[in-house]
């Protein structure tokens, strides 16, 4: 028999279970759709409130209702003889116009300051120069040297555009890791080659980017480059109803710009996922 008192061996502790490794997103990873729309709905919230109880006089911030006839009348065209496509089709234009104006020289001026100290000795003062300053500033310059037709409100948009689209071209080439481009030169790539298929893929991230910029940059000095003489546009349209006091236009030509501003910020992005997928990633 076995003695009762005798003392059994411990039970041996049972073995941990594997524990679940958590999946880590990467910094900034995951959709925000829910809050842009969340914020969205709340700027129309206190908007719609603030007015609606007479804490913001109309003249300084209309209600989204006086917006609203006022799009209406944009579109027929009761505002300035001129209906709101009209206007949007005259700012679209001169803005893709200087656009990739801008991109077929930028993007090569950015690219050869990076690889040559001589290109970069040349272009780096003047841009470095005018990049600082707002178009208004040399918009009389414009209206002087191209006068008061399209030429000048397209110049000053392709100056506004060219100096971000440079400068992010020439931070993208000095980017590239330099054993990339000894390894190439290792295997007898040439110049031309090493430019082609090394530098110009390792800058197109920063690239887009600055194309992002530039875009933004274009249509925030569209007000300044309608503001001569122009027929048409978002920037005349916005013009115009300031010096009548017509809030609710401005607020409106505004809300337009920036609509179709983010919308274009949203393409480049797209571009840039699918464009540069490993951005990011490494």
């Amino acid at each position: 028999m076995t003695d009762p008192t005798e003392t059994r061996p411990a039970a041996e502790p049972a073995p941990d279970k594997p524990r679940k490794i958590s999946r880590y997103r990467t910094l900034g990873e995951g959709s925000s759709l829910g809050f842009n729309i969340l914020t969205t709905i709340a700027i129309f919230v206190v908007w719609e409130l603030t007015t609606r109880f007479g804490l913001i006089k109309p003249l300084f911030l209309p209600r989204p209702e006086a917006i609203w006839n006022a799009f209406r009348q944009a579109l027929a065209g009761e505002l300035d003889g001129h209906p709101l496509w009209v206007h949007f089709a005259w700012s679209f234009g001169r803005v893709f116009v200087a656009f990739w104006l801008a991109v077929l020289i930028a993007v090569p001026t950015g690219i050869a300051m990076g690889v040559s100290r001589i290109w970069r000795g040349i272009f780096d003062p003047p841009l470095e120069f005018y990049r600082p300053l707002p178009p208004l500033a040399y918009l009389p310059l414009m209206i002087i040297w191209f006068g008061i037709g399209e030429m000048a409100k397209i110049m000053l948009l392709y100056l506004a555009i060219f100096a971000p689209v440079a400068l992010a071209a020439r931070a993208g080439v000095r980017s590239v890791a330099q054993e990339q481009i000894q390894a190439a030169l290792s295997m007898g790539a040439s110049y031309w080659q090493l430019i082609r298929h090394v530098i110009l893929p390792g800058a197109i991230p920063d690239i887009l980017v600055g194309l992002r910029i530039g875009v933004g940059v274009g249509w925030t000095t569209l007000v300044a480059a309608e503001m001569v003489a122009a027929d048409a546009g978002l920037g005349k349209m916005v013009f115009n109803a300031s010096n009548f006091l017509r809030t609710d236009v401005v607020v409106l030509g505004i809300l337009i710009i920036g609509v179709v501003a983010f919308s274009f910020e949203m393409m480049m992005r797209w571009v840039e996922k699918h464009a540069a997928p490993w951005k990011g990633r490494v």
